[in-house]
């Protein structure tokens, strides 16, 4: 908890980390996979983990869905983040964000930053590049193509779709919200196939 001299944070980190990998035709669930000597996962949300510390951010949420991702990162984590199941994962990522957004409104933050969990290679500093943004919505942009993280500030929240497998997405696409393109230097590749993992492993 913070101390009464502290600022309390006003942005939530937030990895995705619900769906069933579908496309991944390995023995086990993507995110469990070993990726560099260690879960897919944990990847994710150690970045994300060292972002929350260095931008002063509430988080890492984990929302989980299609496996159970609790012990594995209560042991390979480099530290403790809040976990979400999402119970109507199936019906797709919009759901997740929906999730992340009831409890970001519990917390009371302005803004969630947005990350996926089969996103290995992104570093801290895209974190924080797209948590520094002042658009309502801001996404990294990795020499020219734009992928998360993603920044939603709260007021775009209401425009977000309540289901299928879209979530930010729809609202960078439809024209409707200005997008504020950061630029970043990491990887924002996501590992979907045994092809992905052999090719960045």
């Amino acid at each position: 908890m913070s101390s009464p001299t502290e600022a309390e944070p006003t942005t939530l980190a937030v990895v995705l980390a619900a769906g069933a990998g579908s496309r991944f035709e390995g023995p086990n669930h993507k995110l469990v996979t070993q990726f560099r000597g260690r879960p897919l996962v944990t990847h994710a949300v150690d970045t994300a983990i060292d972002a929350c510390t260095e931008g002063a951010m509430a988080g890492p949420l984990v929302v989980t869905g299609a496996v159970d991702l609790s012990l594995m990162l209560e042991v390979e984590a480099k530290g403790p983040v809040v976990l979400a199941h999402n119970p109507d994962w199936v019906e797709g990522q919009a759901t997740s964000l929906q999730l992340a957004r009831r409890l970001a409104e519990e917390i009371g933050v302005e803004a969630m930053v947005v990350a996926l969990g089969d996103q290995p290679l992104l570093t801290v500093a895209d974190w924080l590049a797209v948590a520094g943004a002042e658009g309502a919505v801001a996404t990294g942009e990795f020499e020219g193509l734009r992928r998360p993280p993603v920044r939603l500030h709260r007021s775009v929240w209401p425009l977000l779709p309540e289901s299928g497998d879209e979530g930010a997405r729809v609202l960078m696409r439809g024209g409707a919200v200005e997008v504020e393109a950061v630029t970043c230097g990491g990887n924002p590749v996501d590992i979907d196939s045994l092809k992905d993992l052999e090719l960045w492993n």
